[in-house]
Order: structure tokens, then C-alpha cells, then sequence
């Protein structure tokens, strides 16, 4: 395995191509935004944010950065891809919170909604713990594949259907470090 050209205009992964879709400086800007504006809804709460493992790291890193009121944080692990480019379709539960959430304001943090089978899934599971308020934050969202009727209260970017890597999104666990967002080049 060689070293990540960041230079490069594209990145090669076997017989495929990712190109850029969404600058690192794009991504600082918008996260910044999602920052202010949670920060104003949640003043005088003190909300516990939830990072969805391994995708939402990075985005979550760069999130509580951006809020300006005390907040918690905790993660949950799920698996609905494996190491394929498309959802198995079920979710598994690898690992569980640490948080008491009874009675607290609750943000899910998301690097991509797709299907929003996940999103189902977790939102089921965490009112059965009776929170104060749940809502949703991700920083990709794909209305064209949505399946479940879920609402994303904070969105960074809506995209097309395409496979997209970096900033937290993975090929088979590997290029979760790129700075940028990049897309399959069909």
C-alpha cells in the first residue's frame, strides 16, 4: 500500500476512480454553520450528542468544535454495510451507549443517511429510554434512496445516489482520512 496523493485530481482504488465532490473547506464552512445553529436551538439544554461509529468521527470531532454550549457526548456502534458498497439491508448493534439518555436531549450524529434504515433502527431503540427530545444530524443525506420515513433535522449536504469516500466514509475501512468528500466516477 503506497501513501494518499493529495495532490492528485482523483484517487484510484483498483479498476475505480473517485473524484472530488465536496472540498474540505466546503465541509469547515458548512459544519460551522450546523455548529451555530445547534448551538442556538439547544441554549440553556445541556444535549448529549450520539456519534454513529466508525463513519460519524470525524464529522462529530468537527461538530462539537463548532458548539459554544455544554453538551455530553457518547457513541453507538452499528454494522449494516460490512465491507460492501451497498447496505446488507439488516442492522446489527456492536456496540451499545454508556449514557443514561432517560429524559435528555438527544442528537444523533450521522456521517451519511442513505436508505435511513439506520436512522429507523436507532430511533426505535432509544425511545424505549424515554429521552427529552430526539433529532437527527448527518452530514450527507440521499433523498433519491431514502426507504423509511425519517427526518434529518440537521443536514450538511444533500447528494445524488453516488458511493463517496473521505472525511469518515470508508471503502472496506480504509479511506476514512481524506479531508475531502470524494465520488464513485461512473
Amino acid at each position: 500500500m503506497g501513501k494518499i496523493d493529495f495532490q492528485k485530481d482523483y484517487i484510484q482504488i483498483g479498476n475505480e476512480k473517485f473524484v472530488p465532490m465536496i472540498s474540505e473547506e466546503k465541509i469547515a464552512e458548512r459544519v460551522k454553520e450546523l455548529g451555530e445553529q445547534i448551538s442556538l436551538d439547544y441554549e440553556g439544554k445541556l444535549p448529549i450528542f450520539i456519534g454513529v461509529l466508525n463513519g460519524s468521527f470525524m464529522f462529530m470531532s468537527d461538530l462539537l468544535k463548532q458548539i459554544t454550549i455544554h453538551c455530553e457526548m457518547d457513541f453507538m456502534k452499528l454494522s449494516s454495510y460490512g465491507d460492501e458498497k451497498i447496505s446488507t439491508g439488516n442492522v446489527k448493534m456492536l456496540k451499545e451507549l454508556n449514557a443514561d439518555i432517560s429524559e435528555r436531549h438527544i442528537i444523533v450524529v450521522e456521517d451519511i443517511v442513505d436508505s435511513g434504515l439506520s436512522i429507523n433502527y436507532i430511533d426505535g431503540l432509544l425511545k424505549q429510554f424515554n429521552p427529552a427530545s430526539v433529532k437527527y444530524a448527518s452530514l450527507l443525506v440521499k433523498p433519491n434512496s431514502m426507504k423509511y420515513d425519517v427526518k434529518i433535522d440537521y443536514i450538511g449536504f444533500e447528494i445524488t445516489n453516488q458511493f463517496v469516500i473521505g472525511y469518515g466514509l470508508d471503502y472496506a475501512q480504509k479511506y476514512r482520512n481524506l479531508r475531502a468528500i470524494y465520488q464513485l466516477n461512473d
